[in-house]
């Protein structure tokens, strides 16, 4: 398989706080990047902001053009708008693989929590409405704000890669070691996704009370 640097990544959702942070990391390390969003000109203005921290090649096109423009797509879409905007982008997804970074959170009086998803977890979900696509689950866990801070030089972090594609998996940590510090690691398989969605209300929570940034390590890895 062809290697991530010669592939094109493509970020649906990223003018969100999340994609936008992996796309300026991307891109910053040399990798050609698609912004996707509903609305083409919105997905350009942000590639153009992406390109002027980070440099790089980064173009903006709606979602659809994004999916059929990249060889490797992460969704980093608010929960409430998934499954539409992946069934709506089947036939685009196809043969592609696809990353899922969604984190279906619910928040209160009492903070972050973890949703029930009748498919099990988010990337459950897409597994089932993108049956012709290479579904992976990754990049949860990762700070917006670290990531799009490049004065951070190294980002200490690693990230749990799920998959039942082991040639898919291998690419999507191959994708998170393209930024300095951070390691992918994989993580199991897909039916396991739903904790590691999860245990982002976890970490949100260490968040507000200890004012950081806080992400996960693997030890003895």
């Amino acid at each position: 398989m062809t290697g991530v640097r010669e592939m094109t990544v493509g970020v649906l959702g990223g003018t969100g706080a999340q994609g936008r942070g992996l796309a300026i990391r991307w891109a910053h390390a040399g990798l050609k990047v698609v912004i996707g969003s509903r609305k083409a000109e919105r997905a350009q203005q942000a590639a153009a902001e992406i390109a002027d921290i980070a440099g790089g090649d980064v173009t903006g096109l709606d979602n659809a053009g994004c999916a059929a423009a990249s060889d490797i797509v992460l969704a980093a879409l608010p929960w409430e708008g998934h499954a539409d905007t992946l069934a709506a982008l089947r036939s685009e997804l196809a043969g592609k693989i696809f990353i899922d970074c969604v984190n279906p959170l619910g928040f209160d009086k009492k903070g972050p929590h973890a949703l029930a998803v009748e498919e099990g977890s988010a990337a459950q979900q897409a597994e089932q409405l993108l049956p012709d696509s290479r579904v992976t689950a990754a990049f949860h866990h990762v700070s917006a704000v670290t990531l799009a801070d490049l004065g951070v030089t190294h980002v200490d972090l690693d990230v749990l890669v799920l998959g039942d594609d082991r040639e898919a998996t291998d690419v999507v940590r191959e994708l998170a070691d393209v930024i300095p510090g951070v390691r992918g690691i994989y993580g199991g398989r897909l039916r396991n996704a739903h904790q590691v969605e999860a245990l982002t209300a976890n970490l949100i929570a260490i968040n507000r009370r200890y004012k950081a940034h806080a992400g996960l390590r693997i030890t003895d890895v």
